[in-house]
């Protein structure tokens, strides 16, 4: 393992020089290897990291369609060091991009009124008798398709859309656990409002 395999490895990853190191050495110097490792890592230390307060950090907005669909969100950081970092602004202006198209109801289940929930769950019951499937079953399928529509309307359970076209979608959550271990801070999403025009108001 030389130096200049460290480096490569670094500028790949934007990790510090000892946990390089570590990674290369735990993965026989296999490079992708020596990266996955690290991005593991990284993710375990940002669970830690999410305990810790966050109460700067800043709101971006974004407007599409000329003027047609509006999108406010304030992503909380540790510091305004890293509030002003360019991966932070990237962030939060790909979360307002996919917002607008996603259009997420919630940022996460624990968010989702209770009645909410249960009105999804007679619907989706009520759909199943209708189809005619089978009563042992109906169980099964209603939790799954309540569980699938949790996923779909959750911000942090969605594939973030600038990830989607490559090879290996990411959810919003995961690309934030890795901005968390890259700037070493913890980041919360804490709010976000959608507006499109002529929507009822609810």
């Amino acid at each position: 393992m030389g130096i200049t395999e460290i480096q490569t490895l670094r500028n790949k990853t934007g990790a510090g020089l000892l946990d390089c190191k570590k990674a290369l050495k735990a993965c026989q110097n296999d490079m992708q290897k020596a990266t996955e490792w690290l991005k593991k890592q990284g993710i375990a230390q940002a669970e830690k990291k999410s305990l810790r307060s966050a109460k700067q950090g800043r709101i971006a907005s974004y407007i599409h369609g000329e003027g047609r669909i509006g999108v406010l969100v304030e992503v909380n950081v540790e510091t305004d060091f890293a509030s002003r970092g360019e991966h932070f602004k990237t962030f939060t202006h790909q979360l307002c991009l996919h917002i607008a198209a996603m259009n997420p109801l919630f940022i996460r289940r624990e968010d989702v009124p209770l009645e909410v929930q249960k009105k999804e769950e007679v619907f989706f019951l009520e759909q199943a008798k209708k189809e005619g499937k089978n009563q042992a079953l109906l169980d099964k399928i209603t939790k799954g398709k309540v569980n699938k529509w949790l996923a779909e309307k959750c911000l942090i359970e969605q594939v973030f859309l600038p990830t989607s076209q490559g090879d290996s979608p990411k959810t919003v959550e995961t690309v934030l656990k890795e901005l968390i271990a890259r700037l070493g801070e913890n980041i919360s999403i804490r709010r976000f409002e959608r507006f499109e025009l002529g929507e009822e108001l609810s």
